[in-house]
């Protein structure tokens, strides 16, 4: 994984700006100008039904995006942009333990046409090798729909282990479905 990640941090004037490279994206920090796509996806119906948020307005947007800064210690949370410059996602860590050496694992491709394209998988890769190797943490979670099947089998394949279930958690279409916990720890990485 490691040959597959570039990590930068490049100092201007104000503040630290955080890039990280991949084979097929660059992770960088998420802007205002980001807020139109992030709605966009957030209430398509067949992008949203894998997202634990149901509706999005522009206001909510800026404002996640103006405490992006302020979370700095205990979130990272980045854009995910085609080699090419092209926004077309998001992934990071939140609740980062540096006590308990954790944190909890977010991504999503919110740009349909790089599905099933491994960008996403590349910016896992990526976000999961500076947790492991940068931030030195011990342990990586996640939670993920049952029916999110294209999603869990990318996961199994970076190494996550399903660790359990919460049962009926969520309802799509008035039918429940499960959520399923998953854990990724340091001696895992495939690194």
């Amino acid at each position: 994984m490691s040959e597959s990640a570039n990590f930068a941090i490049i100092k201007a004037t104000k503040p630290i700006v955080m890039i990280l490279k991949g084979q097929k994206v660059i992770l960088r920090p998420i802007r205002l100008s980001d807020a139109a796509r992030f709605v966009k996806w957030f209430n398509d119906p067949e992008f949203n039904k894998f997202m634990f948020l149901r509706r999005m307005t522009m206001r909510k947007e800026v404002e996640w995006i103006k405490k992006l800064s302020k979370a700095r210690k205990t979130d990272l949370v980045l854009a995910i942009d085609t080699k090419g410059g092209e926004h077309i996602g998001s992934t990071g860590l939140n609740r980062i333990s540096k006590e308990f050496k954790n944190a909890t694992f977010g991504i999503m491709i919110g740009n349909k046409q790089y599905w099933n394209r491994g960008y996403g998988t590349d910016a896992a890769r990526v976000i999961l090798d500076y947790a492991f190797k940068k931030l030195k943490l011990h342990r990586v979670d996640l939670d993920v729909y049952e029916y999110n099947t294209r999603a869990i089998k990318v996961y199994k394949k970076l190494g996550f282990r399903v660790e359990g279930r919460r049962r009926e958690h969520t309802v799509l279409d008035g039918k429940y479905y499960d959520t399923i916990h998953m854990g990724l720890l340091d001696k895992e990485w495939k690194a």
